[in-house]
């Protein structure tokens, strides 16, 4: 019994020390890689903008998504990028992230012809693999809230991927407690994605974004 509570004690110790070293490499990794004023951000062809639900559980607007259109709006009006790929769950019938983003992107002024649907983004580094696999992009800009820039650009360049991050604006500290505590998790798991070379769910043939 005591052998198992050493084996276990060690393993949460060992769990609650790659919480803050797993952040600080990915904060570290991608300084100088996220911008927040259009007027600094260089240009890419493309734009990933990363999906996430319009409404919340209790019906009203997400802010997150919100946000996130308003980010890619600016970047195309600014001439910052030239096409838009939204990368987003398409896990049912009833769900689609990618192509309710691209609706609200068209009423904003974007050409429908110039946004593509990633519709197998159902988690970041599904997204960020496949912009590379499928989408033949290797320089791209991200656009989501800055915690989530910060982990698909560090993502981006694991695999080989010039990225630079566009950061939507924030939510408050209160409205987006719960997400950024997963955040945190969701980086000790990024790499041990990586490390064990976890693949996307999907990939497919090469989509020529033209």
């Amino acid at each position: 019994m005591r052998k198992i509570i050493k084996v276990v004690s060690f393993f949460i110790v060992i769990g609650l020390l790659s919480i803050p070293l797993a952040n600080y490499c990915v904060d570290k990794k991608t300084e100088g890689k996220l911008y927040n004023n259009v007027r600094d951000i260089p240009y890419n062809k493309v734009g990933l903008v990363l999906g996430t639900a319009k409404y919340l559980q209790n019906g009203s607007v997400n802010l997150y998504y919100t946000y996130r259109i308003n980010a890619t709006l600016q970047l195309y009006k600014a001439g910052k990028i030239s096409f838009v790929l939204v990368s987003g769950d398409n896990g049912s019938t009833v769900y689609d992230e990618p192509t309710t983003f691209k609706e609200d992107l068209i009423k904003g002024g974007i050409p429908s012809e110039l946004i593509y649907l990633d519709y197998a983004g159902f988690r970041t580094l599904d997204s960020m693999i496949r912009a590379k696999a499928v989408f033949g992009q290797s320089n791209i800009t991200v656009i989501s809230q800055e915690f989530h820039n910060q982990r698909a650009v560090f993502i981006a360049d694991y695999i080989g991927v010039s990225a630079v991050g566009f950061n939507a604006k924030n939510v408050s500290s209160r409205y987006g407690f719960k997400t950024n505590i997963r955040e945190k998790l969701a980086r000790v798991k990024v790499f041990i994605d990586l490390v064990i070379g976890v693949e996307p769910r999907f990939l497919g043939p090469l989509i020529e974004i033209k």
